[in-house]
């Protein structure tokens, strides 16, 4: 377990600010508001460093066939939709909402070359909302693998305010490669070919980078 890049300002601004506080506290407070204040400084920090933190995990497959969970979170939708932006036909569209207190960072759901990487500046809705996909902050991916291709976009939500993606059009990523992080409450959406195998349940808690997600359609093997 490490500490991701991504939160190393927000860490310093914490023990800067929080330090600050504590010190006027100590100086010029009774000691039972003193050791209030303490303590909610010491529970942000901690909330800092449990949010920021950076697993290290086992890649959970290899296999061309099958599609990893890119992020940690709840399944809160299985269904058959129209995916407009790039394939602009039917997809199964499994989508992944992530709470404050899961990990944050993104993973390669399969290995391939990158044909897309696409930022979208937008509103911030609550992640859960359906609009989200298509008027939130968020990023297009599309990766195209030995087996077939996946799009999965990472979404704002209403309290997160920037997206973080690594990836680039033309780069090869093997499975498990990191791509990206989201601050705070936010969702993935990831689209599988029609005839995918979908190995997850609605509600069902996953493992970014571990649980195998999906398997592409025999078809496209």
């Amino acid at each position: 377990m490490t500490f991701h890049r991504e939160g190393v300002a927000t860490l310093i601004v914490t023990l800067i600010g929080g330090g600050a506080l504590v010190y006027a506290a100590r100086t010029w407070l009774p000691m039972w508001a003193f050791a209030l204040i303490a303590t909610a400084v010491l529970v942000v920090l901690g909330l800092v460093i449990n949010f920021f933190r950076y697993p290290s995990r086992q890649v959970g497959t290899t296999d061309a066939r099958e599609i990893l969970a890119p992020s940690d979170g709840k399944v809160v939708v299985i269904e058959k939709v129209h995916e407009p932006e790039w394939f602009k036909d039917e997809r199964i569209q499994v989508s992944i909402f992530m709470s404050p207190l899961n990990v944050h960072a993104q993973w390669a759901p399969i290995a391939g070359e990158v044909k897309a990487a696409r930022y979208h500046p937008g509103k911030y809705l609550v992640a859960w909302h359906p609009k989200s996909s298509t008027e939130n902050e968020r990023t297009t991916h599309v990766i195209e693998g030995e087996k077939g291709t996946v799009l999965f976009r990472q979404i704002a939500g209403a309290v997160a305010r920037r997206i973080c993606h690594y990836m680039h059009e033309g780069q090869t990523l093997a499975h498990g490669d990191e791509v990206g992080f989201i601050k705070f409450g936010s969702r993935i959406d990831v689209y599988l070919p029609v005839g995918s195998e979908v190995c997850v349940d609605l509600e069902q808690a996953v493992t970014g980078r571990e649980t195998v997600l999906a398997k592409f359609p025999e078809a496209e093997a």
